[in-house]
């Protein structure tokens, strides 16, 4: 619910547990007034203008701008024609509606019961109008923040800086959790207090990267699981960011949007910039409480609609990258295919090295064209092949990229990000083509649907191996080589947005070199992402954990493999390597053919058991119960309705030093008096042994154990 003041231009925007509330002051500043839980007792503070002695440092402000004493780091900078970089903003109106508002070209939050906008409306005489857009989804907590920047002059204005979102804080200790890492150890956890002065995190390649996510959590110094007052804020973009905090003493700043590095967007008389969405959860009640409203955010309002209701099947599938990488041909495949039927998995995908001439990372990326030698009668007579088999079939692409040795590059040179004089730098033996031009986008577009129309293919894992440099487009000045990241993303964003229109039932997979595109942007298009490169059970504990945060476990790529692991080299049991796949997209990522029969038939129970409680994993509530620790970890996926859940647990706590562990199923729904039944028919536990005692686990030994524990009422 939004509510507007006329009398007092106080504006507040109710969920079901959390107020914001914000204000025009006397003179036109929109000011932050609270962000927190629930409350009516919202009033507009004596501003610090009617003190001549206060500085307007000390004003807490929803859209800060330069030039006007404000002497944060600047995140807004807008260029007028003179060179001046500044704005004075002030308040020119308000409106409410039903509903909630959409960006042109850019993914966001979808419509849903209950959500409304509020746009307000900001002026410079000079000639700018910022009109700052407000979603509320209600029942989620969720709020989304975006922005629109006209130029309302005569002359242009250069955008060399633009916020999707501002937040402040009063004077307080908080915290900064951050989600950091690098190739196969994407998204760690860290935190920290914020410190006085500039922390950030974001990117300049072009990409989120594997180095930061565009993610973080403010909390309390108290704040855990299941305790403590948190803010999360999500930027749904999946090019180049900023996320930074500015501790003065008179509070911390939280800003948020497109890195302002490389990037300068020239407005002429009466055009527009749309920023990326930011998305803002609080909770009083922890972290766990804080990502379940993520998740469900996620979930019911920002992935395709085709993939967002949990009851719909995601296939259990097959890749062949780890079980042949680029050694193979079309009799190899089919074998391992039929392995894949034996396991009962139900889609077999060709990764990387179909395509004519790939035999290695050297060549041929852009020649999207079977190679013949391994598959004589084309990607179209393995299709039909594998389909008699009983599988539906996917394959692997990378269409933003092109090898120097491919007939693509060869033809048009000029498709690339590079720069006139200097030598174009290879990233994995490969450059970037420059989807920022819709000629280079349509050229990709014609290959891959005549690929995608000749056989039924079901699923596409879209490849991006590299970040982006020599970044400059031939087809635009250079007074506007500074809006070539952008179009870059736009014209991402374009391009899956045509392919999954032109192929509705696509089951489409994002992947970035594993997690370096994991965002809320890609998931707007792609309901699952691939989370890490790295399948080693343990180290997943700790990026599925990390990625948690923020996203649902059903967005995130996770497959069975081999051991020892073809990364880390160790060495974990059948249930602990099930555990960690089980919780997300489940999948197989090794070479069924040189398993028994009775080892493909030990698979069986996890395949019917990911198929049969397939609606809890995707659409429960996650409880994270221990934080891996390097030794292992547990967690649960619960009903919202307290009925059912699933506990998982791998590592120590499974090894005879810890026997029990505390549980909640389901808070607020958890009946302390009903049975639940665990393990097998004849044991059951009452929900008050269950949050009070905690729920036994058996004692293992051996490598990396693990269990899982399906719980039910009994009743």
């Amino acid at each position: 619910m939004i509510c507007c003041d006329t009398k007092t231009n106080i504006f507040t925007l109710h969920t079901l547990h959390t107020t914001y509330a914000m204000a025009a002051d006397a003179q036109g500043r929109l000011l932050h007034l609270y962000y927190g839980s629930r409350t009516t007792a919202v009033r507009l503070p004596a501003s610090p203008h009617d003190d001549p002695g206060c500085h307007p440092d000390m004003l807490m402000q929803e859209w800060p701008c330069p030039g006007m004493g404000d002497n944060h780091i600047p995140f807004f900078q807008p260029e007028f024609a003179d060179g001046v970089i500044a704005a004075d903003l002030r308040f020119a109106g308000a409106e409410v509606t039903d509903g909630k508002y959409s960006l042109p070209g850019l993914p966001a939050f979808r419509e849903c019961d209950g959500a409304e906008t509020l746009r307000i409306t900001l002026k410079d005489e000079l000639g700018l109008t910022v009109t700052l857009l407000y979603g509320v989804l209600p029942d989620t907590d969720l709020i989304t923040r975006a922005a629109v920047v006209e130029n309302t002059g005569s002359q242009s204005v250069t955008l060399r800086g633009v916020p999707s979102a501002v937040l402040e804080f009063s004077a307080r200790e908080l915290d900064l959790l951050t989600f950091d890492g690098t190739w196969a150890a994407e998204r760690t956890l860290n935190r920290a207090a914020v410190r006085p002065g500039v922390q950030a995190v974001g990117s300049v390649g072009g990409i989120p990267t594997h180095a930061h996510n565009p993610f973080v959590v403010l909390c309390s110094p108290d704040a855990g699981e299941d305790r403590g007052a948190c803010w999360g804020a999500a930027l749904v973009y999946s090019g180049n960011y900023r996320i930074q905090t500015e501790k003065t003493v008179g509070g911390i700043r939280l800003s948020m949007g497109i890195e302002p590095f490389r990037f300068a967007w020239t407005l002429a008389p009466g055009e527009q910039f749309v920023t990326p969405e930011a998305a803002f959860v609080y909770s009083d009640a922890g972290f766990g409480a804080m990502s379940r409203n993520f998740h469900r955010s996620i979930r019911e309002h920002l992935l395709p609609s085709r993939w967002a209701d949990p009851a719909v099947r995601r296939p259990v599938l097959l890749n062949s990258w780890e079980a042949c990488y680029f050694d193979f041909d079309e009799a190899k495949l089919l074998e391992l295919a039929r392995a894949a039927k034996a396991a009962h998995a139900d889609l077999f995908v060709l990764d990387d090295g179909w395509f004519k001439g790939r035999n290695d990372t050297s060549s041929s990326l852009g020649d999207w064209v079977p190679d013949r030698k391994k598959l004589p009668d084309g990607v179209a007579g393995l299709c039909r092949r594998v389909n008699e088999l009983g599988l539906d079939f996917g394959i692997w692409v990378e269409p933003e990229a092109v090898s120097p040795d491919s007939d693509l590059y060869r033809a048009h040179p000029d498709w690339v990000l590079q720069i006139p004089g200097r030598p174009t730098l290879e990233i994995r033996q490969q450059y970037t083509l420059d989807f920022s031009r819709e000629d280079v986008r349509e050229g990709i577009w014609q290959q891959l649907c005549a690929l995608l129309d000749s056989c039924p293919i079901r699923y596409v894992k879209w490849d991006m191996n590299r970040t982006l440099a020599n970044v400059r487009s031939a087809a635009l000045p250079a007074s506007r080589q500074g809006e070539v990241y952008h179009r870059y993303v736009l014209g991402l964003y374009d391009f899956q947005r045509k392919l999954t229109a032109r192929y509705p039932d696509l089951l489409l997979e994002n992947c970035a070199s594993g997690g370096a595109r994991f965002d809320c942007g890609m998931l707007y298009y792609a309901p699952q992402i691939w989370t890490s490169d790295n399948t080693d059970a343990l180290d997943r504990l700790s990026i599925q954990y990390g990625t948690s945060f923020c996203y649902p476990p059903c967005v995130m790529g996770a497959h069975y493999s081999t051991v020892p692991n073809h990364i880390s080299g160790r060495t974990a049991s059948v249930e602990a390597r099930m555990a960690a796949a089980l919780t997300g997209t489940f999948g197989f990522e090794l070479d069924l053919t040189a398993y028994t029969d009775a080892q493909i038939e030990a698979l069986h129970p996890y395949v019917q058991f990911y198929h049969d409680h397939g609606t809890l994993l995707r659409g429960g509530d996650l409880y994270r119960l221990t934080a891996p620790d390097g030794h292992g970890a547990a967690w649960a996926v619960a009903s919202p309705d307290g009925s059912e859940a699933v506990v998982f647990a791998v590592g120590r706590v499974l090894d005879g030093r810890s026997l029990t562990l505390p549980f909640v199923l389901a808070e607020g729904q958890y009946d302390a008096h009903t049975l639940y039944t665990g393990g097998s028919a004849d044991t059951a536990y009452s929900g008050a042994e269950l949050t009070g005692l905690g729920l036994p686990l058996p004692a293992v030994r051996g490598d990396l154990p693990g269990c899982l524990i399906y719980l039910k009422n009994r009743v």
